[in-house]
């Protein structure tokens, strides 16, 4: 299936049924397809042809999302782009997909600005909200920005599709060690099978209701393809309002949801959450970052056994593992608190194993690198072949995580191989918060860990130690990182040492500085 195909699916299940809804304002599906036809018209229109590549800088939007629809029916590849990255890291990924066109919201213009000039591949920019893009500084660069009602102007909202190139459908960004973005090539093969992986580990009683808080460029939109496929309804929350999240859920009727853990905890404890009724909720899937076992016991006994958790990465899309709020249970109903620590079983459709470095597959309880493959898996890295075969090496792709399976194959991870620290549900590479550091001049070596943290899942923790006779506070530190990577990879922690432990070679020992950290008391 093209994703075309998830929004037709659920209109001949009732065109008329509610599909994006946002602000009690609610498109239905005949008036998504209608609008992704003549959006895939006015991007053919404008020069782009199967297999080009279309970019969305949006927050949360129903028309910016129903603009995906009209990506697939003009045969391109969408390229969903993190509206919370700092303007180089988005200029370093358009340029590496060459991306054709750029849809946008108004709000984000100035980000847009500082990277349109260094593109000149990008021919095509349509701003999605109002007419005043026209008058905005967007309009000084070539090509000017035209208003999305300008640019679906005289165009058909009959049936009509390109013949796509090539079984691509999605090209998405992944952060690498080196810093340098690598773009992860999703097929029409890995959204059906974690569209069916979905489907199948997760309860669906009815016409689902949906609701988006958590950013549809990451799980929570590619979650809305299997709810499409029952003709189900989108609620679309533009900010992270858990105050609103607790009402629209009561009003209506919210069946499914997804929360990164640490917005699950903050849920909690809502003064408004005892009275609200959330008795329609039949999954509130959570994953992203590790989730307090703890916690988890107590937003089962708090919300009822709804919860559901799943475990993937951008190359394995969202199930690689699932727990299905069932399995959070024992037989006699009471909770499983020896698997609520575990990432669940491998999903349905997915093999998934453990290696040795020599490429040999362990058995229970051994500990190595978590590695999976079937149509769930990427087709590669984009433009980087060395990057694809290192990552596929024995034939499986390498997920960078060290774990292991119990003897009932519930998978257990327990660290990250590449130093990847998941905050808030945002991935996070160490070495590219080093990188940043070591600009700094008063800097002279540093080291980036992951820290265990009971809000965030792991806070970012940075220990650097400055050159001799020179000085540097936690604050600089973390407003000048913040400048360059924004909040998200802005250490949250600075320690300030005079130097930092290293083996014979001279190599930071990041093992010894997360054992000092643990073994001292919270100094952030």
């Amino acid at each position: 299936m093209r994703l075309l195909d998830y929004l037709d699916k659920g209109a001949s299940l009732g065109a008329a049924a509610p599909c994006l809804t946002m602000h009690g304002q609610t498109l239905d599906y005949g008036a998504v397809q209608s609008l992704s036809y003549r959006v895939g018209r006015a991007l053919a229109r404008s020069g782009v042809r199967p297999g080009d590549k279309v970019a969305i800088l949006s927050g949360n939007d129903p028309v910016a999302f129903a603009c995906v629809f009209g990506i697939s029916r003009a045969g391109a590849v969408w390229c969903p782009v993190n509206p919370r990255n700092e303007a180089a890291e988005n200029r370093d990924l358009l340029d590496l997909f060459g991306c054709r066109c750029l849809i946008f919201q108004a709000a984000f213009t100035p980000l847009v600005g500082k990277i349109v000039p260094q593109l000149p591949q990008l021919t095509t920019l349509v701003c999605l909200d109002g007419e005043s893009a026209a008058a905005s500084p967007l309009a000084v660069p070539s090509p000017p920005a035209v208003p999305f009602g300008q640019w679906l102007d005289g165009l058909s909202d009959e049936p009509w599709q390109a013949q796509p190139a090539d079984d691509l459908v999605i090209l998405a960004g992944t952060g690498g060690t080196t810093g340098r973005p690598k773009g992860v090539l999703l097929t029409r093969h890995s959204i059906e099978t974690m569209t069916a992986i979905t489907l199948m580990s997760y309860p669906f009683e009815g016409r689902p209701r949906y609701l988006a808080l958590a950013p549809l460029t990451h799980a929570a939109g590619v979650l809305c393809f299997p709810v499409m496929t029952l003709g189900g309804e989108i609620v679309i929350m533009p900010a992270p309002d858990l105050a609103e999240f607790i009402a629209v859920a009561a009003q209506r009727k919210i069946t499914h949801t997804f929360l990164p853990p640490t917005l699950i905890y903050m849920l909690l404890g809502h003064p408004d959450l005892p009275a609200a009724d959330l008795s329609a909720l039949q999954c509130l899937w959570y994953g992203a970052a590790p989730m307090s076992a703890t916690r988890l016991a107590e937003a089962i006994t708090t919300l009822g056994p709804v919860l559901g958790q799943l475990f993937g990465q951008t190359e394995a899309p969202m199930m690689i593992s699932t727990l299905a709020p069932k399995d959070h249970l024992r037989t006699d109903g009471s909770i499983a608190t020896e698997r609520l620590s575990s990432a669940g079983r491998p999903a349905p459709l997915v093999q998934v194993a453990i290696m040795d470095d020599d490429g040999r597959l362990l058995g229970p309880g051994q500990r190595g690198e978590i590695v999976v493959r079937g149509s769930l898996v990427m087709a590669g890295y984009y433009k980087d072949p060395e990057a694809t075969a290192e990552a596929f090496r024995f034939g499986w792709h390498h997920t960078g995580d060290i774990g292991y399976l119990d003897e009932q194959s519930y998978l257990f991870i327990v660290d990250r191989a590449k130093d990847m620290i998941i905050t808030g549900g945002f991935n996070v590479y160490s070495a590219e918060v080093e990188q940043a550091l070591l600009a700094h001049p008063a800097i002279q070596d540093c080291a980036v860990v992951g820290l265990p943290d009971g809000k965030w899942g792991e806070r970012v923790t940075a220990v650097v130690q400055p050159h001799p006779g020179r000085t540097v506070t936690a604050a600089e530190v973390r407003a000048f990182v913040k400048d360059r990577l924004g909040r998200v990879k802005a250490p949250k922690q600075v320690e300030v040492w005079p130097d930092l432990p290293r083996s014979k070679v001279g190599k930071v020992l990041k093992t010894d500085i997360k054992a000092a950290l643990r073994s001292e008391p919270d100094r952030r």
